[in-house]
């Protein structure tokens, strides 16, 4: 009885190290792969906030004292109210009416948030462009980003996203 031996060429062997290779790079890969979407979706997420914020105050800016309504609106996108609370859904998964903050000069001497709101001058004094305006600002705070990925990418808090516009006297 005769033995076959099989003998083992380079391209066979090539084979088998590419395997191992990509064995050992998968894991790093897929980590960065996954990571930079998840991140990516944070900044959407980031500038759907910001969004919000200056839609929201540029509406406190020209239907003064709808408050509750500028709240709304950033949290769901239309200034639509249901009783006390908004009735819509939230733009972004966990953004909540607590977590936004509307001032204006109606509340300038009231919350120490809203100081500085009423009757600020803008422009060189005496000149033409001089003036005194109210201002109005809208404030989310404490919103949080929950990763798909949380092995590829943390959840994180984002700080005060805030948005102040002049409305003119």
């Amino acid at each position: 009885m005769t033995m076959r031996r099989t003998r083992r060429t380079a391209s066979t062997l090539q084979a088998g190290a590419a395997a191992v290779e990509l064995a050992l790079l998968f894991l790093p890969i897929s980590v960065l792969a996954f990571g930079t979407t998840d991140m990516a979706r944070a900044m959407q997420q980031y500038n759907s906030v910001a969004k919000a914020v200056r839609d929201a105050s540029r509406y406190l800016s020209n239907a003064p004292g709808n408050i509750d309504a500028a709240r709304c609106l950033a949290i769901t996108g239309t200034p639509a109210m249901s009783g006390s609370s908004c009735s819509g859904t939230a733009l972004l998964p966990g953004l909540t009416l607590a977590q936004v903050y509307a001032c204006d000069e109606t509340l300038d001497g009231v919350d120490a948030r809203c100081a500085n709101h009423k009757l600020q001058p803008y422009g060189t004094a005496g000149t033409a462009n001089a003036g005194i305006v109210n201002l109005v600002s809208v404030t989310v705070t404490g919103f949080t980003f929950t990763s798909a990925v949380p092995f590829a990418a943390p959840s994180f808090t984002f700080g005060a996203v805030r948005s102040t516009m002049s409305k003119k006297i």
